[in-house]
């Protein structure tokens, strides 16, 4: 078993993976780390994305966690939250114990869960990522008769099971963000206008970071100057729009480095860069290293 992040040869994407619960797709799906490990049948998890929210509760466990090239050591009592789109992959010890929670945008949307309740929660990662936390034994009291609601409820069929369900899970985030680094606020800036000012922001790099590489661009579509733009950001994560939108493709671009094996040109031309030189220094400039050093050192430690 090696503990890295694998360089998948003859691979041109990053396996996406849904949401399914007994082989269906589904918007909610709760499990136990060993049911997972007792499906896995010992074979070791490659790094994928998932399309849908992932809480990770490791009780009694370790063993390593890779989300986007941070390795983290799983312990008892960390919990791990795992945004859509983010590619991570987990090895355990045999044994390990533990609750998963999973669900998707849609079931934020069905049972009342305005997502802009998870933004402001700070615990599912973003650019820059968020740590995981780790809970107090009161805290996993706390837990575990939410978690236990949760198991009881996924196996019966009463009336509004899912907005019971729903309940639970808003519950479990409420407790888990006890333990969060919350953002600072303390910018005149960062009011309400400001939260959605970051929310749309986010989206639209998402949507557009492949093609839009000026803090500009963003600015105009929100209709704010890009001086204000970066105040707002500042205030919410203490970094500029170039540098948040700098950090994006170069998650993305070690994505493709790691887990494809497009060329570093081909890479270059999916990111939006019309001159593969353009990107290399972009990426040097930044990281501190080449492209290719980045990916002659995964084949290295490989």
């Amino acid at each position: 078993m090696k503990d890295n992040f694998f360089y998948e040869d003859n691979k041109a994407t990053i396996p996406s993976v849904d949401l399914q619960q007994n082989q269906e797709k589904t918007s909610f799906a709760f499990r136990t780390m060993q049911e997972i490990e007792a499906n896995a049948s010992g074979h070791v998890e490659v790094p994928h994305r998932h399309n849908y929210y992932t809480i990770i509760w490791a009780k009694e466990a370790c063993g390593k966690h890779f989300i986007d090239y941070r390795e983290y050591q799983i312990q008892p009592n960390k919990i791990f939250f795992v945004s859509p789109g983010q590619v991570h992959q987990v090895i355990t010890h045999k044994n390990s114990t533990g609750d998963v929670i999973m669900f998707t945008r849609e079931f934020l949307n069905r049972y009342y869960i305005n997502e802009e309740f998870i933004y402001n929660l700070g615990l599912f990662a973003d650019v820059p990522d968020t740590p995981p936390i780790i809970i107090n034994e009161e805290g996993a009291k706390i837990l575990e008769s939410i978690t236990q609601n949760i198991a009881k409820a996924m196996h019966e069929n009463a009336p509004f099971k899912y907005e019971r369900i729903g309940a639970y899970v808003k519950l479990f985030l409420l407790e888990c963000n006890r333990y969060a680094i919350i953002p600072r606020e303390d910018f005149p800036e960062f009011d309400q206008s400001g939260r959605s000012i970051v929310k749309t922001f986010k989206q639209l790099l998402e949507e557009n970071f492949e093609h839009w590489h000026k803090v500009n661009d963003y600015a105009a579509k929100l209709n704010i100057t890009p001086d204000y733009l970066n105040n707002v950001l500042k205030a919410a994560i203490g970094k500029s729009a170039k540098e948040y939108i700098q950090q994006r493709i170069i998650l993305e671009a070690k994505r493709l480095g790691v887990h494809t094996s497009l060329s570093s040109k081909e890479i270059a031309f999916q990111l939006g860069f019309e001159d593969p030189s353009h990107f290399s220094r972009f990426y040097k400039n930044i990281e501190k290293e080449s492209f290719s050093s980045f990916r002659n050192t995964l084949h290295s430690a490989s």
